[in-house]
């Protein structure tokens, strides 16, 4: 799950108690017109990688236990065992491994979805609602933003995932690279490409009326408030995490490619498609299969969506602080 910016960069007018604006918070909402596309893409970009890193051993785990027919050495009952278990056994390092190529994708693949979001956002404005906010307008941008994001994100997951996995044959990340290019070839990087989009479409759904519903309550007047912030991050990317985890245990299976388990099923060749992936995890686990990894996909999603909201929430009001002490100019004589 990522943050997108089809909600928070939308223009929305703060209102007082009366209806009227609020005296002294400015247009908030609005990213000031002096920021540049840069501006854009670095908050986006430092939102991002700030998502994807902070709990990244969490993440490992989540991995893991989403491993459908997972070797004995591997089985976890809760996430606080398995990292203690993986740190062990494995090494201090071992839950951050991938971690490089995580970090390396998320920079460009959310800068870019800033980047396209602002450019078709604006084109389609000016087209439906002559220059001014429309809702219609944030909502395509955001689907093309994805489909431009998750065209640069998905190799970087697959390579990551497969360096997740318990006894991972690769020795660093080159070497993955390589072998998964020279044995299964570049569509390999694009197995998981749809399921990974037919997942993003639900989240972000749910992640932006789970997370406007948490602001209406907490900070209805859309101040620049931190606390209402983090917790309605947290809240949407629990609820949001926890509603996609069937999809997204299929995208693991895509990415990784299981062996054991797909050899199991006496599965040859390797599994395409998302409807195929849905049908292999139904038949090796049933319907509580869809739903492996669950505690540690909401315990990973909780506090980074938390952080990338509060991110670009205070990148945003530091822009628009800026911009109103410039339009002031320096305090005259008295």
């Amino acid at each position: 799950m990522e943050l997108r910016a089809d909600s928070v960069m939308a223009t929305l007018e703060i209102k007082g108690k009366d209806g009227e604006p609020s005296e002294g918070d400015g247009d908030y909402e609005s990213l000031p017109a002096h920021a540049s596309l840069t501006i854009h893409m670095t908050a986006g970009a430092v939102a991002g990688i700030l998502e994807h890193t902070v709990m990244y051993p969490v993440d490992s785990v989540k991995t893991r236990m989403q491993s459908l027919q997972p070797d004995p050495k591997a089985q976890y009952s809760s996430v606080y065992e398995a990292l203690r278990r993986i740190v062990r056994t494995e090494g201090l390092l071992r839950p951050l491994r991938g971690l490089n190529i995580t970090m390396l994708g998320a920079g460009p693949a959310h800068a870019l979805y800033f980047a396209c979001y602002e450019h078709v956002k604006r084109t389609l404005s000016e087209v439906i609602q002559n220059g001014g906010n429309s809702h219609i307008a944030n909502g395509l941008a955001g689907c093309v933003a994805t489909v431009l994001h998750d065209a640069v994100m998905n190799p970087a997951e697959v390579v990551k995932q497969r360096m997740q996995m318990y006894n991972s044959p690769y020795r660093n990340l080159l070497d993955c690279v390589g072998t998964i290019q020279r044995t299964e070839g570049f569509t390999a990087f694009y197995r998981s490409y749809s399921t990974q989009l037919a997942m993003n479409i639900p989240f972000q759904a749910v992640h932006f009326m789970t997370y406007e519903l948490m602001q209406e309550r907490l900070n209805p007047h859309r101040q620049y408030h931190p606390g209402s912030h983090v917790l309605s991050g947290a809240a949407a990317g629990a609820v949001s995490a926890a509603i996609t985890t069937p999809l997204d245990v299929c995208k693991t299976l895509l990415n990784t490619q299981e062996n054991v388990a797909l050899s199991s099923i006496h599965m040859s060749g390797h599994l395409t498609g998302m409807a195929n992936a849905f049908r292999t995890v139904y038949r090796l686990g049933g319907m509580a299969a869809f739903f492996k990894g669950i505690q540690a996909r909401v315990i990973y999603q909780m506090p980074s969506t938390a952080i990338a909201w509060s991110v670009y929430e205070f990148f945003k009001y530091a822009l628009t602080k800026q911009q109103m002490e410039r339009e002031a100019g320096p305090a005259g004589p008295v």
